[in-house]
């Protein structure tokens, strides 16, 4: 049986893949295993359509075994981690699929302590979800019920407002694409408080929008707005505004790594990088390594996922840490990747500073890479075909020793990930391809 659980929680094609059933076994599930009977649980959700429908499953598996369930309407998934993480609920659970098409949703699992779950507790939540007709709940007088939470997003609000009052961005002008989800709720807002004029786009979600030509995985039409209106840069969020990806005045897109390396170099350069160390994952940058080694740091890696990331920074003891998606974490403000968090740092380095953002980019210069994601029907059996490793071998070998390959299936759509990575983009390019097209013959 396929694991329920990947690199980012349940995800599928709402209503087809994950279906209420899903989500009110999955409530269950939660109830007996992270907060128990009286306990609260609370729960957010993006703009996409299917939320609704996915939280009032929730809620009816939940409070069918005792926990009462606050709902907190739409927010960024990193405010739903922060309130989870409040002490006042015994776990959270963030129904969005992220930066996943708008048909997509998915269901992401909080401890109390605001952090993903460990696989084994992963894995006790899909047990109970198989046989969740099981747990037996208590009769009326005993139910839990559901609480309007929806103003509990201001204590979010108020502590990001905190981080943006030391922020000096006076007559900086930002355009912030919110990818039409949740981050336009308070992105334009907290940003704001730096001083810093904001102009929002892709901020009128209509439950369809969402991450439709816009947000983080497609920055194409910032680019184009910074120009357009002569700003200084832009930031995109997505979905759930868990990620940022930036932009500079001349439209150029400044992707994960590079902000990681603005920031790791910036706090390398004032003692402020925790352990000298920056925890990225196995695809990021050779380049960013190189740039962090040469500044006195050192760079850990991890596989990919940012729950890895962070598994990484408590381990190493890092305080920074992220992945080329823009999935950042900055461990003193925040147990998640937080989007506005990223754009706060981003804008207090080049308040510092002095630079803008395409002349610090310069201090990160990336090794030419190339991803492709190919939708297959048998993406975990890449490893078992002759003609695909053998294709990884021959790539590698004309790649030489400052090359790699890196092929996964992804952990949140039915696809296979090939990565490519070397001194040549000409051949980059042409092995990205050649595997991408090998894999979509052989794994369908």
């Amino acid at each position: 049986m396929t694991r329920l659980f990947g690199t980012d929680g349940i995800r599928g094609i709402a209503n087809v893949d994950l279906k209420p059933t899903l989500a009110f076994a999955l409530g269950r599930a939660t109830a007996q295993r992270l907060v128990g009977a009286g306990g609260s649980l609370i729960v957010g959700q993006d703009t996409r359509r299917s939320c609704d429908m996915l939280v009032a499953a929730i809620c009816a598996g939940a409070t069918s075994l005792g926990v009462n369930v606050h709902l907190a309407g739409v927010v960024p998934t990193p405010a739903l981690a922060f309130l989870a993480g409040s002490g006042r609920f015994g776990a959270g659970i963030m129904v969005s699929a992220s930066h996943n098409p708008a048909d997509d949703n998915g269901l992401k699992v909080l401890d109390g302590h605001g952090r993903k779950l460990d696989d084994g507790v992963e894995d006790e939540l899909e047990t109970l979800i198989w046989r969740s007709d099981e747990l037996v709940g208590p009769r009326n007088g005993d139910l839990g019920i559901v609480v309007d939470a929806r103003t509990e997003l201001e204590r979010y609000v108020e502590h990001r407002l905190g981080l943006a009052r030391n922020v000096r961005a006076t007559g900086m002008r930002v355009v912030l694409d919110c990818a039409n989800g949740a981050g336009g709720t308070v992105g334009p807002r907290i940003l704001a408080a730096t001083g810093a004029v904001v102009e929002a786009i892709h901020n009128q979600p209509d439950g369809r929008n969402i991450n439709v030509e816009c947000g983080a995985t497609a920055p194409e039409s910032l680019a184009r707005e910074v120009v357009a209106r002569g700003a200084d840069m832009g930031f995109a969020l997505d979905g759930d505004a868990d990620r940022l990806i930036a932009v500079d005045a001349t439209g150029r897109v400044v992707d994960g790594d590079i902000v990681l390396g603005i920031m790791a170099l910036d706090r390398l350069s004032r003692g402020a990088l925790a352990q000298g160390s920056l925890v990225v994952s196995v695809l990021s940058n050779g380049g960013l390594q190189q740039a962090v080694e040469a500044a006195g740091g050192t760079v850990i890696r991890t596989p990919v996922g940012d729950k890895h990331i962070a598994d990484g920074m408590a381990v190493s003891g890092a305080g920074l840490g992220g992945e080329k998606s823009g999935h950042i974490i900055i461990a003193e403000a925040s147990t998640s990747g937080d989007g506005v968090v990223s754009a706060l740092e981003l804008l207090a380095v080049i308040g510092r500073s002095g630079r803008d953002l395409a002349t610090l980019s310069l201090g990160i210069p990336l090794l030419p890479q190339q991803q492709r994601a190919i939708t297959v029907r048998h993406k975990d059996q890449w490893e078992g075909d002759p003609l695909i490793r053998a294709a990884i071998r021959r790539a590698e070998a004309r790649l030489g020793a400052a090359g790699r390959v890196l092929v996964r299936p992804s952990g949140t759509e039915s696809a296979l990930r090939v990565m490519v990575e070397g001194q040549d983009d000409a051949l980059v390019t042409e092995l990205a391809d050649s595997l991408a097209a090998l894999a979509g013959e052989r794994l369908n």
